[in-house]
């Protein structure tokens, strides 16, 4: 099912802990897009919940702030409806009523996060996760980000406590932050680079095959992930780019 490659290509760093893949990911993004930037500077000026992680909002409102132009497709139901992509709908104030409906502290701060996307220009798609559109996205060589249950991308057991402790019984499915970087088709492999240094597939460049990406992307869904998140250059940063 995978296969490890040589690290070339775009180059990730390590992720410094447990809850720092997010802003990992994204340091990666920038310097593939020929950005000088410190790796805690990222990590320190990103939105961070409670427990430590964050959400690919934030990671896009970041990149907003930076001047470049991002774009989310989502598959988070628990946040975003499907019949609000339907036409002309005001995701704002569909998103602000929901929040006013629901009594959910997680879903009022993801709330105030795409709010902010969509006032800074961000704009968010909802589309079939098939292998056409992962093809399209990969095509022009640039890496996107993607938030995925880490849980089923890497077949590892459920986990559990403040130590995150593998627990086949008591534990909860893991979300993560990885880039994916190109699309083999004669393989129908998709390269990840990875900030999880220690992960089971043994390296932070590896091959996956896309079906698999593509289930780990949906099943993000379970810890408010399931975005693939497409970043790309504004003008103050064309280019740049190696």
């Amino acid at each position: 099912m995978t296969r490890s490659v040589e690290d070339e290509g775009t180059r990730i760093e390590a992720q410094p802990d447990t809850t720092t893949c997010g802003p990992t990911c994204l340091h990666a993004l920038y310097r593939h897009f020929g950005e000088d930037v410190d790796l805690d500077e990222v990590i320190d000026t990103i939105r961070r919940l409670d427990h430590g992680g964050t959400l690919d909002v934030f990671l896009a409102n970041h990149a907003l702030g930076r001047g470049y132009s991002a774009e989310i497709y989502t598959y988070n139901l628990g946040v975003f409806d499907p019949t609000w992509f339907e036409g002309k709908v005001d995701l704002a104030a569909k998103l602000e009523a929901q929040e006013a409906a629901k009594d959910d502290d997680k879903l009022s701060i993801a709330t105030a996060g795409y709010l902010e996307f969509l006032a800074a220009g961000g704009r968010l798609r909802f589309a079939d996760l098939t292998r056409t559109l992962i093809r399209r996205l990969l095509r022009d060589g640039h890496p996107v980000l993607t938030g995925l249950s880490a849980t089923y991308l890497y077949r590892s057991m459920r986990e559990w406590g403040p130590d995150d402790a593998d627990d086949d019984i008591r534990g909860l499915p893991v979300g993560h932050f990885v880039l994916l970087t190109d699309y083999d088709r004669s393989t129908l492999e998709v390269g990840i680079a990875d900030p999880m240094a220690e992960n089971p597939h043994g390296a932070q460049r590896y091959r996956v095959h896309i079906d698999r990406v593509i289930g780990a992307i949906l099943l993000g869904s379970l810890t408010y992930d399931a975005n693939l998140v497409v970043l790309r250059p504004g003008h103050e940063h064309e280019g740049r780019a190696p």
